[in-house]
């Protein structure tokens, strides 16, 4: 039937039921036409009829809705709309005179409850208040052109002139509303749906109360919107929960072709009635005129944006008929960047990590492009795309007045070793998975050769949980042939909001890179500060490479002290990098740089030999002062380590026991067994060796048994009292140190608080801001003159 058109257009899903009630809708109106049914009996049957469809389906809708309270009353309010809608064009044969006024009121019944409902409703956009008042100034000329075609079409005999100018502005302004819900980007979502059929139940509402009894067969003009507005309600309702694509090339033209064709037609039949032209008509005309011109100057403003945009782009329409013209497979998708694993760091899943990305050959710049072979995937399927490609998926979002949206890099990190064909495997079921998560508005495109790039229309927050969903579907284990591989990811988010397109993926590309600096498994959403970090991060990266034979690097020294009679018995060897670019670089900024580099070693055993020859110069006076030495376990676990740490030693003629080398506890478990076998090796020489960064923590405990330490160092955060009113955790580790005969060293005190906590905690040794700061040897040698006696 043709009246059940609208329902397979708004509603992807069978609507036998509608169809059904279409058909008895249109025998009742040609019998009404025909004469053969008084039109009141018929606008009460077919009204009957629709609410009765449409309020049981919101009825069963609100019965088995979730726990979630708000889409229940939405549905209660919808369905006590579409009844008091139903129940007042029933009533209207039963209305002798006072047909109008009763209308009217049910009107404003059925217009609070479904507005109302329309607030509660799943899946139903806030645009912002400039949006709104652009939206508004467009659809003014329009909506005023269609309430001039109702003033000329609606009768004048029977019909005051005020009620008529009402009737005629409010169906203008209700028309106007429907085509910005069935022909606006959201067209097929459900909160338009829902939105249109309300807008159609009011039309026909304002029509029944408008049309005198005695216009007969016209009063069945009511029919159609009433009923299928009504149903469309009902529909809609359903599928508001999940919410169709947001079409952002939907075609804007019958929001300004259908108002003129309408007013065309109504002034012709106006003329060819022979009727003159009132006063009113004119007024309503020249009030079109100003919305018009509003509208054309915003326009001509956004006509430069657009100019610069179309720069960095084909024509959108294009592109996203490109991306979503076909479905591949996902055996079709290729991968032509070959794995480079590198020896000794963490290999990526598709080649080794460059500096824009794992197996990337592109460049942020402006201008530049990928070399690898990339295959788009959208949602619903696409084609062969390239870099372009995806720039005209992110200018089609930012092209509308407040552009929303956002771009994901999804980068995948895997095992070294794993063959082409694995990759292609893997990067296949990651896409896979991908369709499962991303809406059916959001296209799916390759991006680089570890990985793939997610469009969406959704604003920022939204992106960023679905950031977090795709974490959550590609994190299980890749199942391989004979084996099973885990993947890494890390996902970069950027916010479509007006940049060019190009500047939104340099900026998704810098927060993808920051995802995989900060450990992987995350989402990096871009800002402005992330953009400085990450440049401060690659003026290091340039830098650091020949620092230490350029002589920018230098000790600082902080002394430890024995709590008891606050005498030094030591020092701990502290870095800096004084670079004449970037200042002083301290090592918690330092060291995460180093080990991307690989010149974590270089460093450390500069380290190592400067201060040994340091703790040689304070070995010729009356004081024995032990040094402290960090070294990380991935050079301590090196297999030359002892050896090399003795010819240091011979070096400069320290007595082995002045050294004290120190691990940190956090990283000695991925490899305890090296670990203490290199700490034994050092303590067989004669030295000393401590374990950082204590935590007492069960494992912690365990495996502090079986590591060979002399010094264990913990934080402030033992020292001070417990929350809970329990006394302080450093009571448990000094007894664990003393039945391991472990000396405890209390390090970072900041307070006269924290110093009196470690001594009476029994804590041997101090160490932090409120003893000594660090400084400069001279000033450290300075400092141990203030105590002559000091001899450890």
């Amino acid at each position: 039937m043709l009246l059940a058109y609208p329902f397979r257009v708004l509603v992807p899903r069978r609507v036998a039921p509608e169809t059904a009630t279409s058909t008895v809708v249109a025998l009742l109106l040609v019998a009404g036409a025909a004469d053969l049914v008084p039109p009141p009996v018929v606008i009460a049957l077919t009204a009957g009829a629709g609410a009765t469809l449409a309020g049981v389906r919101l009825a069963r809708l609100a019965s088995r809705r979730g726990t979630d309270p708000s889409p229940r009353a939405a549905s209660v309010l919808l369905d006590a709309a579409v009844v008091a809608a139903g129940l007042t064009a029933v009533a209207l044969p039963l209305a002798s005179g006072g047909h109008t006024s009763a209308v009217l009121v049910g009107s404003l019944v059925v217009a609070a409850l479904a507005l109302t409902g329309l607030c509660l409703l799943p899946g139903r956009t806030r645009p912002s208040v400039g949006v709104r008042l652009r939206r508004l100034v467009e659809s003014t000329g329009p909506a005023v052109g269609m309430a001039l075609a109702g003033w000329l079409l609606l009768p004048r005999d029977g019909v005051p002139v005020s009620v008529r100018l009402v009737a005629a502005l409010a169906l203008g302004g209700l028309g106007m509303a429907v085509l910005n819900a069935f022909t606006g980007p959201g067209r097929r979502s459900g909160a338009a749906v829902c939105r249109g059929g309300v807008l159609l139940t009011l039309g026909g509402l304002v029509l029944l109360a408008t049309l005198p009894s005695s216009a007969g067969r016209m009063t069945l003009l009511a029919v159609p919107p009433l009923v299928f507005g009504m149903l469309l309600v009902a529909a809609g309702a359903a599928d508001a929960g999940a919410p169709g694509p947001a079409d952002p090339t939907a075609p804007a033209w019958p929001r300004s072709v259908l108002p003129a064709a309408v007013l065309l037609l109504a002034a012709g039949l106006h003329l060819g009635a022979g009727r003159a032209t009132d006063r009113t008509s004119v007024l309503l005309a020249l009030a079109a005129v100003p919305p018009l011109v509003l509208r054309e100057l915003l326009r001509a403003g956004d006509a430069p944006v657009a100019e610069r945009r179309a720069a960095h782009r084909r024509p959108a329409d294009s592109a996203v008929r490109r991306l979503q013209a076909a479905q591949p497979r996902t055996s079709d998708l290729p991968l032509t960047q070959p794995a480079h694993d590198q020896p000794g760091r963490g290999g990526d899943l598709f080649g080794p990590v460059t500096e824009h990305g794992a197996g990337s050959t592109w460049s942020p710049e402006d201008g530049a492009g990928w070399s690898l072979d990339r295959r788009p995937v959208a949602a619903g399927g696409g084609p062969p795309g390239d870099r372009a490609d995806l720039l005209d998926a992110l200018a089609t979002i930012g092209d509308v007045p407040a552009p929303s949206g956002a771009l994901l890099l999804v980068d995948l990190h895997g095992a070294e070793g794993i063959g082409p064909t694995a990759r292609e495997d893997v990067l296949a079921e990651a896409v896979h998975r991908a369709r499962a998560v991303v809406a059916a508005d959001g296209l799916i495109t390759g991006c680089t050769g570890a990985g793939f790039a997610v469009v969406t229309a959704a604003g920022p927050v939204l992106a960023y949980a679905l950031g977090n969903r795709l974490l959550t579907a590609l994190a299980p284990p890749y199942q391989l042939a004979g084996s099973v591989l885990r993947v890494q990811t890390s996902i970069g988010l950027a916010e479509v909001s007006g940049d060019r397109p190009a500047d939104v993926l340099r900026q998704a590309e810098l927060a993808r890179r920051r995802a995989v600096q900060l450990g992987r498994d995350r989402v990096e959403w871009y800002d402005a500060f992330l953009e400085e970090q990450l440049v401060r991060r690659l003026d290091l990266e340039r830098e650091l490479p020949g620092a230490v034979a350029r002589g920018e690097l230098d000790l600082v020294y902080q002394p430890v002290l024995d709590l008891a009679d606050g005498q030094p018995v030591g020092a701990e060897a502290l870095l800096r990098w004084r670079s004449p670019v970037l200042g002083t670089v301290l090592p918690a900024e330092l060291l995460p740089v180093a080990e991307d580099l690989d010149l974590v070693g270089e460093l450390e055993w500069w380290v190592l030999d400067r201060a040994c020859r340091q703790l040689s110069n304070w070995s010729a006076g009356v004081r024995e002062l032990w040094m402290a030495v960090n070294v990380t376990t991935r050079e301590l676990t090196s297999p030359d380590f002892v050896q090399r740490a003795a010819a240091v030693l011979a070096a400069y003629g320290v007595p082995p026991e002045r050294l004290v080398v120190e691990v940190s506890e956090p990283r000695v478990a991925g490899d305890l067994p090296t670990v203490v076998a290199r700490l034994a090796g050092l303590r067989s020489l004669g030295v000393r060796t401590a374990l950082d960064d204590f935590r007492p923590e069960h494992a912690s405990l365990a495996q502090l048994r079986r590591l060979p330490i002399d010094l264990l160092k913990v934080g402030p955060e033992l020292v001070g009292a417990r929350p809970d009113g329990q006394p302080p955790l450093i009571d448990v580790v000094v007894n664990v140190g003393e039945r391991l005969g472990v000396e405890i060293v209390a390090e970072e005190l900041e307070s006269s608080t924290q110093v009196e906590g470690a001594r009476r905690g029994g804590c041997r040794y101090g160490q932090g801001f409120a003893l000594a700061r660090p400084a400069t040897a001279e000033r450290v040698e300075a400092y141990f003159e203030e105590f002559p006696s000091a001899s450890r």
